[in-house]
């Protein structure tokens, strides 16, 4: 089965996850580890040097179909967590969400937008990884609820608000549950198990070449697109991947590093 790159957000779907049993998280948010001050300052950096800025340029081009004159880059930078493997596993205690990047928005003078995306590069160290159309993350995390963080489901192109104790959905391709209801984090645990238990990194599933479970950050496929994957019921899966796609193609865009 071939990958779908996240150029269109996530849009393969795959069949239902096992039904294992599971071990919930003890106060799962408690380990979702902040950038440091010092490192969230060198990743706006790295957003605003002409690398990146070319990586906007490319992206405003190829989506917007605009030549921009000056690009202005935020000072602001948005800490983006993805889905913990280990959460998913169940593996006590540990955190619902671990750093992948921090999103920066740039802005052309004609008023679109792209997200430039500051991966981790080493030890202090941050790299320009990628400018996505829109942005999305800009706009979630002035949804957040203080001291929430903003917690990304890459398989369903899902953004939450995690919580000390819940997940809150604020949106997805293909929602899983309902967008603004709170939902426990060892609920959440044991949905997220139940879509992806069975397609995790060393699993009988990925062994026999299956597409497995994206870890966190994006994952470069042939010609350099970030891959990213998406769970969902094997019943009705043709028309739900038709309609997985659509929705998806519509969505973000990626140039990648």
């Amino acid at each position: 089965m071939n990958r779908i790159c996240r150029k269109f957000s996530g849009c393969l779907v795959l069949a239902v996850a096992a039904l294992l049993p599971v071990t919930s998280p003890a106060a799962a948010s408690e380990g979702v580890v902040p950038p440091s001050a010092d490192d969230l300052a060198a990743a706006v950096r790295v957003a605003g040097e002409p690398g990146a800025i070319g990586l906007a340029k490319s992206n405003f081009r190829q989506v917007d179909h605009i030549e921009p004159r000056r690009i202005t880059v935020s000072e602001r930078g948005v800490a983006v967590y993805t889905l913990n493997p280990d959460f998913v596993r169940g593996t006590a205690g540990a955190p619902a969400g671990a750093l992948s990047s921090v999103a920066v928005t740039a802005t052309a003078d004609s008023g679109q937008k792209a997200t430039l995306q500051a991966m981790p590069d080493g030890p202090g160290k941050w790299v320009a990884a990628g400018a996505f159309s829109g942005n999305d993350e800009e706009t979630f995390s002035a949804r957040l609820r203080p001291g929430s963080v903003l917690l990304n489901e890459p398989q369903i192109d899902g953004w939450y608000d995690l919580g000390a104790d819940d997940v809150v959905l604020l949106r997805a391709s293909l929602p899983q549950s309902e967008v603004g209801k709170s939902l426990s984090l060892s609920d959440y645990q044991r949905k997220v198990h139940d879509r992806y238990g069975d397609k995790l990194p060393g699993s009988d599933y990925q062994r026999n070449q299956g597409i497995g479970f994206a870890p966190a950050g994006p994952q470069l496929v042939d010609g350099g697109v970030p891959v990213a994957i998406l769970a969902g019921s094997i019943a009705g899966g043709v028309a739900v991947l038709a309609l997985a796609v659509f929705l998806v193609w519509r969505k973000r865009r990626l140039t990648p590093r």
